[in-house]
């Protein structure tokens, strides 16, 4: 830095009380300068005692931010004189922490939410299970009813959905009609009386829809022709598995197997759950509780076909126990990938403590094709 900014001339030099200059007398003891000097000198500027945040230790250009802050949310960071011990005698710290109120008791722990009504989710479960278990083990015909009934509703609910959240409308009516008429062509005529069904189906649907001006026609009937696939086809399975001798205990085993496989992961991933097993497409479900899932399944599989199947063997339910735990995790991430493309929690609301129909039929449908065909498999079709 340049002397003159201290205010000594340039030519002026200092030597100490004992040291002599040359050509000099030795200077008696006191200022450095004389008065003279001291007259010519400039004021020293005054620092402030506490720098402002954003000084010319942040900013490149040297330029100091007075005001703060240029965002609501930048934060400044952290000084040295920040710290009780550097801080500048009266300097104010900003953004004090507020001292805790010991006047009010500690937060508690909130504890794990199951997410549903388990009141009203378990009596709508014990009704529906008595419902079928009467209409079952009573007169096939009446479950064959049940099922179609099942059917036509979940259409219902599918359809709607599909018009409310996307615009897109397949026709209800052929495909309530058709799904009947497929449920009970299966159970009469089997998987070709299913296949025929299925396909005059599709065709009703493309005709129907032409009705209609063709704008939005391809994706009307895409879905139309895809919830007709979904939820009747499927349940075909169903009836077809009641036409064996032992029908009725393979439609039960298939019922239990699915109810036990969600209860295992419902309640082993909820106590345990750490780990996400789909985060992007069911954030509620762990990998924890799959592995629930396929020890419940695999458990009760084994019991159902060694007492309940006529010919069937304990290793057998092992095996059925596994294949149901997987088909249905996939039937309820499936529908979980369609509720989150339309921007639904449920299907409905028919159900309390359930959602609608379509919220109890997502792991079932995909499930019964795979239990009709390792029965088949296994002890035949009967």
């Amino acid at each position: 830095m340049n002397d003159s900014s201290w205010g000594a001339p340039p030519h002026a030099g200092y030597w100490g009380p004992t040291e002599q200059g040359p050509g000099q007398e030795a200077a008696p003891a006191g200022p450095a300068y004389d008065a003279h000097d001291a007259q010519q000198t400039r004021p020293m500027p005054i620092a402030p005692d506490v720098p402002a945040y954003g000084g010319d230790q942040d900013d490149d250009r040297g330029a100091a931010r007075l005001s703060g802050p240029l965002f609501r949310d930048e934060m400044p960071q952290a000084r040295p004189y920040d710290t009780p011990q550097a801080r500048p005698h009266g300097a104010v710290p900003q953004n004090p922490e507020p001292m805790p109120d010991a006047s009010q008791p500690a937060p508690q722990p909130q504890k794990k939410s199951a997410g549903r009504d388990l009141s009203a989710a378990i009596g709508v479960g014990v009704g529906l299970g008595a419902v079928i278990i009467a209409s079952l083990f009573v007169v096939k015909a009446v479950f064959v009813g049940v099922i179609a009934v099942a059917v036509v509703v979940g259409l219902w609910e599918l359809t709607s959905r599909l018009q409310e959240r996307k615009g897109i409308k397949a026709p209800l009516v052929p495909l309530a009609l058709g799904g009947a008429a497929m449920i009970v062509a299966g159970y009469a005529r089997g998987a070709e009386g299913a296949w025929v069904a299925m396909a005059l189906t599709a065709l009703a649907v493309l005709v129907w829809r032409m009705a209609e001006p063709p704008e939005g026609y391809l994706k009307d009937v895409t879905a139309g022709v895809f919830a007709a696939f979904y939820v009747p086809f499927l349940a075909t399975f169903v009836a077809m598995m009641l036409t064996a001798d032992d029908g009725p205990w393979r439609v039960l085993t298939f019922l239990l197997l699915t109810v036990v496989s969600d209860t295992g992961a419902y309640a082993i991933g909820w106590r345990f759950g750490r780990h996400k097993l789909a985060p992007r497409i069911s954030p509620g479900k762990t990998r924890e509780g799959l592995l629930g899932a396929v020890s419940f399944a695999m458990v009760a599989g084994a019991l159902c076909m060694e007492f309940l199947i006529d010919d069937g063997s304990w290793w057998q339910g092992l095996l059925l126990g596994l294949a149901v735990a997987a088909s249905a995790t996939l039937g309820d991430l499936g529908e979980s990938m369609i509720k989150r493309d339309l921007g639904i929690k449920d299907m409905g609301t028919l159900l309390p403590g359930h959602g609608g129909i379509m919220d109890r039929l997502d792991s079932l449908l995909p499930t019964a094709p795979v239990v009709w065909l390792l029965l088949v498999i296994f002890v035949g079709s009967g």
